[in-house]
């Protein structure tokens, strides 16, 4: 019986130990995870798209190349003239915005200290200068690692009929009917909430636009941008979009306040009554707590980015977790 314990003891601080080694590898290489993860994202996006154009009898090369180029073709003429414009507007936003605190801490009664901005920026060309070696490093860096994520989606989507039959073939002959079910079910929620999370960050974006226009508040087009933005943030990107116009509105007047605030409520109230029901309605729905978690979570392990696709990531989990739940 002693020797049974001894045994059963041994294997289990065996796999204990595995189990770490592997959390270990896993966070080692975090940032390959997430670069594939990203890639992933962006070819199962691009599946239907691909798909109609193999249905015109487009081989499946030219029909992922002409979908690439077009996607990217149609982002360069959208946002290169606008480039200008956008930037002149962020730096003035840039330069007024600590004014506004000032003036707000104030009308709140709040003593808040605000940071000089300019000698914030003259500090950090200071150390980017001392530093400009490694600054270039990590600009080549970045730039090297987002091509690398295009390139990589690219041979995914190119192959990735291939790729699901190879990795489901890892499996045992009995379960690879359901894991390749799966497989579709996850690459269908993951491209409809690429494609949806974009039109309701446009659509989101341009009704921002649209109404602080017609209200007469400074810096509506970054404002807008930054909500179209944000609103990839569930539950809170909103909350932090509207603050700077809430902000920013306070220093105009107090019927500009109650307006501009009653102008992001209506928006909330719009979205997620008509545009989240019908752009949305195929993704998978989360717990606003499981939502902050793991917004959290994802930025504590990869930062930014790793917070914006929190939310796919746990709807992927879900996917795999239901589908082998109920056995199909």
């Amino acid at each position: 019986m002693v020797e049974i314990i001894k045994k059963f003891a041994n294997n289990q601080i065996i796999h204990a130990v595995i189990f770490l080694l592997f959390f270990w590898f896993v966070y080692g290489i975090r940032d390959i995870i997430l670069g594939i993860f990203i890639s992933y994202i962006i070819a199962v996006g691009l599946i239907p798209l691909v798909s109609f154009l193999k249905n015109k009898r487009i081989p499946n090369v030219l029909a992922v190349i002409v979908s690439y180029i077009g996607v990217l073709a149609l982002l360069f003429l959208i946002i290169l003239p606008l480039i200008p414009f956008f930037a002149s507007q962020f730096q003035s936003l840039f330069k007024m915005f600590p004014r506004y605190l000032d003036q707000t801490s104030r009308i709140l009664g709040l003593n808040l200290a605000i940071p000089d901005i300019s000698s914030l920026i003259g500090s950090e060309l200071d150390v980017v200068s001392k530093n400009a070696l490694s600054v270039t490093s990590r600009l080549f860096g970045g730039l090297f690692s987002v091509v690398t994520i295009f390139v990589v989606s690219f041979y995914l989507l190119l192959d990735i009929e291939r790729i699901r039959k190879n990795i489901v073939g890892l499996f045992p002959q009995r379960s690879q009917n359901k894991v390749y079910t799966t497989f579709k079910r996850v690459e269908e929620k993951l491209g409809a909430w690429v494609r949806g999370q974009i039109l309701l960050s446009f659509f989101v974006g341009s009704i921002t636009w649209i109404v602080l226009t017609i209200a007469g508040l400074e810096f509506a087009l970054p404002l807008a941008l930054l909500a179209g933005i944000l609103e990839i943030v569930p539950t809170i990107g909103p909350i932090i979009a509207a603050i700077p116009a809430v902000i920013i509105a306070l220093n105009s007047s107090l019927a500009m306040t109650i307006i501009i605030t009653g102008i992001y409520v209506g928006i909330q109230v719009l979205e997620n009554n008509v545009l989240v029901p019908k752009i949305m309605q195929r993704t998978v729905g989360l717990n606003p707590v499981v939502i902050i978690l793991g917004i959290l979570i994802g930025g504590k392990l990869f930062g930014i980015i790793g917070s914006l696709l929190s939310i796919p990531f746990i709807s992927l989990l879900l996917v795999v977790f239901d589908s082998f739940k109920k056995g199909k």
